[in-house]
C-alpha cells in the first residue's frame, strides 16, 4: 500500500499536526516503508500459535465491576480546558 503526499497532509490535518509542505513526500515515503513492513507479517504461517500478551505467561488481574458514580464529576470537569453542560467539548477531527 502506498502512501501519496495528499494522503499525507489530509491525515496531518486532522490529526491538527502542522507539516510543511516539502516535508510530506519524505514522509509519505517513509509511511508507506513502514506499511509495507507490517504487510510482511502477513506472510508468516502463525497456525496453532496461541495469541500472547506478553512474553511471560501471567494470570491478568480481575476486579469486581462495580457501578460507582465516578466520583466528582465537577472535579474531572476542572482539569478540562472547555466543557459545556457537564460534558467535555473537544474538536472535531473526523469528517
Amino acid at each position: 500500500m502506498a502512501i501519496d503526499a495528499a494522503t499525507v497532509r489530509k491525515v496531518a490535518r486532522l490529526a491538527r499536526i502542522a507539516q510543511p509542505e516539502e516535508k510530506l513526500e519524505p514522509l509519505a515515503k517513509e509511511l508507506s516503508g513502514i506499511l509495507a513492513w507490517i504487510e510482511q507479517l502477513n506472510e508468516v504461517d502463525t497456525d496453532g500459535v496461541q495469541p500472547m500478551t506478553s512474553a511471560v505467561h501471567m494470570p491478568i488481574p480481575m476486579r469486581d465491576d462495580v457501578v460507582t458514580d465516578g466520583g466528582d464529576p465537577a472535579k474531572v470537569l476542572a482539569n478540562a480546558p472547555k466543557t459545556v453542560g457537564g460534558f467535555f467539548v473537544v474538536p472535531k477531527v473526523v469528517e
